[in-house]
């Protein structure tokens, strides 16, 4: 799932390692600068002092009951999150 609106981009990454700071990193490392993410690039903060980072979907296998568990978590409500769902129905 990708899509850009005027000013920003919104891409579907699937980190691979699990290491810190994976996808803030490698963004920043090829000029893709997080919204908000002063620590990576951003000229500027959010408001909230938030980046625009969102965990769209985890799976994972169950410790115990070895099932895969799936969850997946609507974007936040906000101008920018909402740009994109209007983008992604208009496919």
């Amino acid at each position: 799932m990708c899509g850009k609106s005027n000013h920003y981009f919104f891409l579907e990454i699937v980190p691979i390692t699990g290491r810190h700071h994976q996808i803030r990193v490698q963004l920043s490392t090829i000029g893709c600068i997080i919204k908000g993410d002063l620590k990576y690039g951003a000229k500027r903060s959010n408001p909230d002092g938030s980046i625009h980072l969102h965990a769209r979907k985890i799976e994972f296998i169950h410790p115990v009951s070895k099932e895969k568990i799936s969850i997946t978590a609507p974007p936040p409500d906000e101008a920018n999150w909402n740009l994109f769902q209007a983008s992604e129905k208009n496919k």
